[in-house]
């Protein structure tokens, strides 16, 4: 599972982090040929990026290269059930990556556009998000 190696607090406030419009940074493919864009915005757990990856690499044979574009970095607390209100927040129940739309999550490279289409589709059935699959611009031609 990803999450940071050191935080400065141990807990944030609850904003969403998601924002009314679209990503600028990110928004675009940068390493791979082949990536996964996401239409609507929200979190993503480190749960949910690592199982994406598992269905990705298992589809891909191990061939290819992935990148992650999104990192969990924002900790969720939770009670546990059955608690009464009040008496502070919760522990610490994981970390979430916040996505805006238009935001870039994984790229694909070294492997033909079926094999990468499929295994993005299989990813994305893993994650919250509404995404499509998109093309690097420069190898739309071919």
């Amino acid at each position: 599972m990803l999450q940071p190696k050191r935080t400065r607090y141990r807990k944030q406030h609850k904003s969403t982090g998601v924002k009314d419009g679209v990503a600028h940074r990110g928004a675009t493919i940068s390493f791979g040929e082949y990536g996964l864009k996401a239409i609507t915005g929200g979190r993503i757990t480190s749960r949910q990026i690592e199982s994406a990856r598992i269905a990705m690499t298992r589809h891909m044979k191990r061939e290819g290269k992935v990148w992650i574009r999104i990192f969990p970095d924002k900790p969720i607390t939770k009670k546990p059930q059955e608690v009464r209100m009040g008496k502070g927040k919760g522990p610490l129940d994981g970390y979430v990556a916040v996505v805006a739309p238009g935001r870039i999550m994984f790229e694909i490279e070294g492997v033909p556009f079926e094999t990468a289409a499929e295994a993005l589709r299989l990813a994305a059935q893993k994650l919250p998000l509404l995404t499509k699959t998109i093309m690097r611009p420069d190898l739309a031609g071919k």
